[in-house]
């Protein structure tokens, strides 16, 4: 615990330090008023109901709500524009799917983001599973595109598809209509039809997707390190007393990573095979009945592959530099380990575990991590031993590619 207690208290500083960034930009309040600021970029996954401003760098953080503010942009990257639009916020989960066709609409109002800015703008939502797509024209209100899942019979699903009836009204420059029913509901096929209905149009466009588009990343890396591991052996009867203390010893993983493509690519899947062991002898010594001690050799040769698979989140310094925290779900397989206590040899059976990280990487290369797991019973399938192995790990990283 006082290790985990630890490994908080870095993680809760290694926070603190990490750089807030703020973009230039602007926004736009009731007034009408075009005040330039810089915003706090958190790329937004969920469409935002406020956002974090400076003045300049050195000026205090402020707050903005949508109740204030009808427009703001991070310049060349993203735009929002407050709007009251009648929203469907219908699922698309089968237990919670509407038996009607018709979208479920209600009045809100919502930060709208842009994809597409021109004569015809396309327009984007997202909260949560719900992500819907909008469209204006001539500075008309925002309306959404029209597509729902509904629920026809038990495992049979419709498809309310009427925004390409809206399309086909509303977009007329030299767009065919075989063009308009293959198009899918989802941002690239959209965007390609809105960005011919305006290039066809001679209107200027801004594709904001473009310019801040993410994409995810695989990368590969090798990590060698060191656990401190330490190691304690008992029986239910008491007969198996074996305190084998601390060791050290390297161990050598591999760790495959995917960065999400979203909040700025802050956030992470990780996978990581690692070869570890821990070997040692101990000499127990025994006072039986008749006053006479006896001694007896213990030992424990303990090789595995184990195989955390987790989540990490990056706090970035610079361009350069960055710090992360990640948790995982250890699974671990034992490869030919061995108890021997006196004339027994028990079958090491290991359990899974947790583990939790903190570290840094630099210039997306090289890395260094400190990593605390919580305790792991080597013997789950035993009645009669127990064990607690715990292991606190220094760990190097490169990254291949």
């Amino acid at each position: 615990m006082k290790k985990i207690g630890l490994l908080g208290a870095i993680l809760a500083v290694s926070t603190y330090h990490a750089q807030i960034k703020f973009e230039k930009g602007y926004f736009i309040n009731n007034s009408g008023e075009k005040i330039e600021v810089l915003i706090r970029n958190l790329d937004w996954k969920n469409n935002p109901v406020n956002f974090e401003y400076k003045t300049d760098e050195t000026s205090k953080v402020k707050t903005e709500s949508i109740n204030n503010v009808k427009e703001f942009s991070i310049d060349g990257d993203q735009k929002f524009i407050r709007a009251t639009v009648m929203l469907d916020r219908s699922s698309a989960n089968l237990d919670e799917m509407s038996d009607n066709k018709e979208p479920d609409f209600e009045k809100e109002t919502v930060f709208l983001k842009y994809i597409i800015e021109g004569k015809a703008a396309l327009l984007y939502y997202e909260d949560g599973n719900i992500a819907r797509f909008f469209y204006n024209s001539e500075k008309s209100n925002p309306e959404q595109l029209i597509y729902k899942a509904y629920r026809i019979n038990t495992g049979s699903i419709g498809y309310n598809e009427d925004y390409k009836k809206q399309i086909t009204e509303h977009l007329k420059c030299d767009i065919k209509t075989e063009q308009i029913q293959n198009t899918a509901y989802n941002i690239k096929d959209l965007t390609k039809l809105f960005t011919q209905y305006n290039e066809c149009s001679g209107s200027p466009i801004i594709e904001y997707k473009k310019n801040h588009e993410q994409k995810s990343y695989f990368h590969i890396n090798i990590r060698p390190g060191v656990n401190f591991s330490n190691l304690e052996i008992n029986s239910t009867n008491g007969n198996v007393k074996s305190d084998f203390g601390k060791n050290t010893s390297l161990r050598i993983g591999v760790e495959f990573e995917y960065v999400l493509p979203f909040n700025k690519n802050k956030w992470s899947l990780f996978v990581e095979p690692t070869y570890s062991y821990y070997k040692s002898n101990l000499e127990n010594v025994q006072n039986d009945v008749s006053y006479y001690q006896s001694s007896y050799n213990t030992s424990i040769d303990y090789k595995f592959i184990e195989i955390p698979i987790g989540i990490r989140h990056y706090f970035f310094l610079n361009d350069k530099s960055k710090i992360f925290v990640n948790a995982a779900y250890t699974l671990s397989f034992d490869i030919n380990s061995s108890f021997k206590y006196r004339t027994v040899e028990p079958e090491i059976i290991s359990g899974n575990n947790l583990v939790f990280g903190t570290g840094y990487k630099y210039n997306d290369k090289f890395s260094a991590e400190f990593r605390v797991g919580t305790s792991r019973n080597l013997f789950r399938n035993n009645f009669y031993l127990e064990s607690n192995y715990n292991t606190v790990s220094v760990i190097l990283g490169y990254t291949l590619f």
